[in-house]
């Protein structure tokens, strides 16, 4: 069956870093486009970052630019996220997604939280 299991997660000071992974299981991992999705208490889910089949295009949050990177190994079945200078307004759930067309396939989360 269709598995997407994030680590990685966990705390962190402000100015830390952390590097999340996502591992995939189930489906042709690079066939879809991945991004990371987060979710703040009390918040709506914001996509973060995502990076095509092939890796060769990323894009953003205007809040992460910078300091963020998302990357991908596609013969590790794997998403990445590096996140650098960590700030307390980063503390959420953080989700990965794949998607080709109208196929969805979201993992159950980590948490990171940023806080001295």
């Amino acid at each position: 069956q269709v598995q997407l299991v994030e680590s990685g997660g966990g705390l962190v000071q402000p100015g830390g870093s952390l590097r999340l992974s996502c591992a995939a299981s189930g489906f042709t991992f690079s066939s879809y486009a991945m991004s990371w999705y987060r979710q703040a208490p009390g918040k709506e889910r914001e996509l973060v970052a995502t990076i095509t089949r092939a890796g060769g295009s990323t894009n953003y949050a205007n809040s992460v630019k910078g300091r963020f990177t998302i990357s991908r190994d596609n013969a590790k079945n794997t998403v990445y996220l590096q996140m650098n200078s960590l700030k307390p307004e980063d503390t959420a759930v953080y989700y990965c997604n794949a998607q080709r067309g109208f196929t969805w396939y979201r993992g159950q989360g980590t948490q990171v939280t940023v806080s001295s």
